[in-house]
């Protein structure tokens, strides 16, 4: 009797991770397509609200080019309030270039230029002050194989500061 009280609470089990796997791959899939969805339905910007205590708020407004990227996102606080603004630039693959970070009152607060390898991976980020000088860099690895190995972070006197590793498991 014991067994089988065992075996069902596994099988009931089992169903629970089967279920998790498959939202797993549905959200997967959404994420995956959604530049594609946002072009091919010709969505020029998206608004995020949250509900809390039957008050609505804004949360976000992302502005869309005609390829489904984000041109602009503006971040609210709790009180409506423009909290930072995103801008951003690509390369003809589409690939981020350029990003601009204000703040609530539209003053530039960083620079960042990303720079790419002709296989199209991200080797650099280079982040500036809106003066002008550097804040910091970091600087990308690849594998053999094309996956990223390590990110250095390296501050405006070039002292490396920080060094992420990647590995990966199949």
């Amino acid at each position: 009797m014991l067994e089988l009280v065992k075996f069902k609470n596994n099988l009931f089990m089992g169903h629970y991770f089967y279920l998790g796997i498959i939202l797993f791959l549905q959200v997967l899939q959404v994420t995956a397509q959604s530049k594609k969805i946002l072009k091919s339905n010709k969505i020029k910007s998206e608004v995020v609200t949250k509900t809390e205590n039957n008050k609505v708020m804004f949360e976000s407004k992302t502005t869309f080019d005609n390829n489904g990227e984000d041109l602009e996102k503006i971040n609210y606080d709790k009180d409506g309030l423009i909290k930072s603004i995103h801008k951003f630039k690509y390369n003809s693959d589409g690939a981020e270039i350029e990003e601009l970070q204000y703040n609530g009152f539209n003053v530039l607060e960083e620079k960042k230029i990303s720079k790419y390898s002709l296989l199209g991976e991200k080797i650099e980020e280079i982040f500036y002050h809106p003066s002008g000088k550097l804040i910091k860099k970091h600087i990308y690895a690849y594998d053999n194989k094309r996956l990223k190995m390590e990110r250095k972070t390296i501050d405006s006197l070039g002292q490396v500061t920080v060094i992420k590793h990647y590995t990966y498991s199949k």
